[in-house]
């Protein structure tokens, strides 16, 4: 009920949110309320508008179809000047977080973590509709989890995409792998988006409880202890890993991977699961492990943050690519849509 209070909200106001089962808070630009609840917290913040816009800097878009391909409108995106008056790039970027749609598992009620399992028909929906979301929002970079799960779900949603730019998974695991799968030809490379995989982006690994039944598992433990293995943030299931084990190596991998290509201004989106995703939202938005395991993520839903001069603004979950609010989060969002719009295909 929550999760659906959350989604009806942020389809309905040009902001952000989250919920974690405390508050409610809502931030605009010469106010803040926040609204103590029992059920959930979500947070709202109006962009501030911004007095300085810089010189933009333009790049051709290449769209390819079936049977050509073909030079359209130039896209532009920001820049800033120094002090000398030169152009350098915008350290502005976006980030997109997506728990993958339902796994065949999911739809089964049994443990997953680190069991590799595709999607559902309702999975695959799911991750389509994520696209749809984001649709209009730059997209420089991918990384998803190696599961297939996450993989798929990337995959799908960048079908979605009005750039029509192609995912291509980087395969770096050897040297041979790393020659067979090079593309030759720099139009092409251009039309192609990078899709790192990271096994530390994997779900949290359930040990023992991996392919029971959640149900039959609380019956035989008892519904309490099933609780502390899957709600605690640093008690592991039998031979598995911890919620505070999960986010160790996940945001490492943020930090010292991610981090600094969001930091240089490349847009970027993250594929992976429940756990990971609730890590890496901790460090973001430091939170406390105590506000960490009442977080609650969909399956499905884009979330939005922009990074900016090394803070992480949560911007919720855009509702509709046709929503505007979705678009004054930022200039750089907003003319990146204008220019989609004005593309001749």
């Amino acid at each position: 009920m929550a999760a659906t209070a959350f989604h009806q909200a942020s389809g309905t106001l040009p902001s952000h949110g989250y919920f974690n089962k405390s508050s409610l808070h809502h931030e605009g630009k010469n106010a803040s309320v926040r609204l103590i609840t029992n059920a959930f917290r979500v947070d709202f913040g109006l962009s501030r508008s911004e007095t300085n816009y810089s010189k933009k800097r333009n790049f051709s878009v290449i769209e390819a179809t079936s049977s050509q391909t073909t030079v359209v409108n130039p896209v532009s995106t920001p820049s800033s000047k120094n002090n000398n008056g030169s152009s350098k790039k915008s350290n502005e970027a976006a980030l997109i977080l997506i728990r993958h749609g339902e796994s065949l598992w999911n739809e089964k009620n049994l443990f997953t973590g680190c069991v590799d399992v595709p999607l559902t028909e309702k999975g695959v929906e799911e991750a389509i509709a994520a696209g749809k979301r984001i649709s209009n929002i730059p997209v420089d970079m991918i990384y998803t989890s190696a599961l297939i799960r996450a993989q798929m779900t990337a995959m799908l949603a960048m079908t979605e995409h009005r750039r029509k730019k192609v995912p291509i998974i980087m395969h770096n695991e050897s040297e041979q792998a790393k020659a067979w799968s090079q593309i030759f030809s720099e139009e092409t490379k251009k039309q192609c988006i990078p899709v790192v995989t990271a096994w530390q982006l994997n779900e949290r690994m359930y040990g023992e409880l991996q392919g029971l039944n959640k149900q039959e598992t609380a019956d035989r433990y008892g519904k309490e202890q099933v609780h502390v293995w899957r709600r605690s943030y640093d008690t592991p299931p039998p031979n598995g890993e911890s919620l505070e084990m999960c986010a160790e190596r996940a945001v490492a991998y943020f930090k010292e991977q991610i981090e600094p290509q969001l930091q240089s201004g490349k847009n970027v989106m993250i594929a992976a699961h429940g756990n990971s995703l609730r890590s890496i939202i901790m460090y973001l938005d430091k939170l406390t492990s105590e506000e960490v395991i009442s977080l609650e993520l969909s399956t499905g839903i884009p979330m939005l943050y922009i990074s900016k001069e090394g803070e992480f603004i949560r911007r919720g979950s855009p509702a509709a690519p046709t929503e505007a609010g979705v678009y004054a989060y930022t200039k750089s969002l907003a003319k990146y849509r204008q220019k989609l719009d004005e593309m001749v295909y």
